[in-house]
């Protein structure tokens, strides 16, 4: 602790010294999963990427005390060794404690556990004067609400205390097919009412093909159970192996999954983006070729790929939560404007509002609980012209409205900031910005939103990035730039990978 005691007060000792200046400041992390494109100069920025450690896991309290930009891998690695997880893990390895607290993290066991932000007990924060403090729902706990998807803009986050639950040695993932978006969403909301189930996700391949993925955490390891892998370069990629088992099939499939394979089972391939690799440079996608550039498509390699080609400007990346009652109609809508497939389904217990995270403000028959939403994840390629992914964004964003839905802040957001605050509560975000010495801090919407005429000025005043914008230069000079960056060594010499019990390619 004496080492991040010391760093904190640099930090602070930074920020102190812009708010007295009265400077505006940004905050580097040394790592993104955000698709927006970064415009700003790296002059006045906070330096943080030094926190990223975990530095206490605590077996009695089934607590851990972790720095905020220790990525979900290194995290589970740390408290696995003690029987330990956080209940809720974001599902590539990459997304940091910080990122998932201060953006919105929503995963397979947050039917049941809610947003990341749910699982954390405390944390300290640098206030945009350089005052230190901590918040809970004890100790200053507006602030502790309130920054939990404020995506920075009420103070940096420098440490959390994360509540973690007892680990099991497999998942018991069991596939349900369906046959049509209706019986996908129904069974989805059916299975987050099963108390037996740890984690409830689902995937949509077509109108008429899907697949409803529950999990039990158990150590029993039936003499007749198949176990599965995911993390090896012989090993399927998971979407691909659920497709392929249920196509035909009628049904539940059964297969015990070790844990860690389970929690990251859609690195290799960032879910199905790592596809859009292939057929922007159209080179077969096959057993073998996934195989062959194993590690270009684990989700840190695509995400430094996918920011420096410039193909993050086109490329629709887009969790997008909604009523039950009106996915159907929402999805209806995607596949005839956007025909991007598969889909991913992902069942949300809301937060408590008011909230910057996604919310719908409908309670349960006789209860003050909120109901229960989907995400939809939606990526794929948009419209090749600049101008028209603009205009189809904008159209997506208005039709979520309609439908009562609201997008996570991680990605492209064309709100205009008086149409954004429609969406939360101004007043109350207003008078923490005030309160906790944060005025001198990028808002929320003027770090969410896509800032397009600085994004034209980028490409008019650089010659690189005018070139980006020309197949296959922009492809090319992202391998590259994801080659330097070293993070294929990451996912080699990572821990969390097992190596026992027999794996099915596919």
């Amino acid at each position: 602790m004496k080492n991040h005691k010391k760093a904190v007060e640099k930090i602070a000792a930074s920020v102190q010294h812009y708010f007295k200046r009265r400077e505006p400041f940004r905050i580097f992390h040394g790592s993104t999963n955000s698709t927006r494109q970064t415009t700003h100069r790296r002059g006045n920025t906070v330096d943080i990427s030094a926190l990223s450690h975990v530095l206490q896991v605590d077996t009695q309290s089934k607590t851990a005390l972790v720095e905020p930009n220790v990525p979900m891998d290194r995290l589970v690695e740390a408290t696995i060794k003690h029987g330990l997880i956080p209940p809720v893990v974001m599902e590539f390895p990459g997304i940091t404690a910080g990122g998932g607290y201060a953006g919105t993290g929503g995963e397979s066991s947050s039917f049941k556990y809610g947003y990341f932000n749910e699982t954390i007990n405390s944390v300290e924060i640098v206030l945009g004067n350089g005052d230190i403090v901590t918040a809970s729902n004890k100790e200053n706990q507006d602030l502790f609400r309130g920054a939990s998807g404020a995506v920075g803009s009420l103070g940096i986050t420098t440490l959390l205390e994360m509540q973690l639950i007892q680990a099991k040695r497999y998942v018991k993932a069991t596939y349900h097919s369906v046959r049509s978006i209706r019986e996908a969403i129904e069974k989805v909301k059916k299975e987050t009412l099963n108390p037996e189930l740890d984690y409830v996700d689902g995937i949509l391949f077509s109108k008429e093909h899907g697949v409803v993925v529950t999990g039990c955490l158990t150590d029993d390891l039936p003499a007749t159970a198949q176990v599965q892998r995911f993390s090896d370069a012989n090993d399927p990629w998971f979407y691909l192996h659920i497709k392929e088992k249920t196509f035909w099939s009628v049904e539940p499939i059964t297969e015990y999954i070790p844990l860690a394979e389970y929690l990251f089972r859609y690195d290799r391939g960032g879910f199905w983006v790592g596809a859009s690799a292939f057929e922007y440079f159209n080179f077969p996608f096959n057993q073998v070729t996934r195989w062959w550039l194993d590690d270009f498509l684990h989700t840190r390699m695509l995400y430094k790929a996918l920011h420096a080609s410039g193909q993050s400007r086109n490329y629709i990346v887009q969790d997008l939560t909604l009523p039950y009652s009106t996915v159907e109609e929402f999805i209806d809508y995607t596949t005839k404007s956007f025909g991007i497939w598969p889909l991913w389904l992902c069942p949300l217990r809301q937060t408590q509002l008011p909230t910057l995270h996604p919310h719908f403000c409908e309670t349960e028959t006789n209860s003050q609980i909120l109901k229960p939403m989907l995400n939809v994840g939606l990526w794929g390629f948009g419209p090749a012209q600049h101008e028209k992914f603009v205009a189809k964004n904008r159209e997506l964003e208005c039709k979520l409205r309609d439908l009562q839905g609201m997008k996570w802040l991680y990605a492209h957001t064309y709100y205009e900031e008086d149409e954004f605050w429609e969406m939360f509560d101004r007043q109350w975000y207003e008078g923490l910005r005030k309160k906790y010495n944060a005025e001198t801090l990028p808002s929320v919407w003027h770090k969410v939103r896509v800032d397009l005429d600085a994004q034209r000025q980028a490409v008019g005043n650089s010659w690189g990035s005018w070139a980006l914008q020309f197949w296959p230069v922009g492809g090319l000079w992202g391998i590259r730039k994801a080659i330097e960056s070293g993070e294929y060594l990451v996912a080699r010499k990572s821990t969390w990978r097992t190596k026992d019990g027999p794996s099915q390619g596919g």
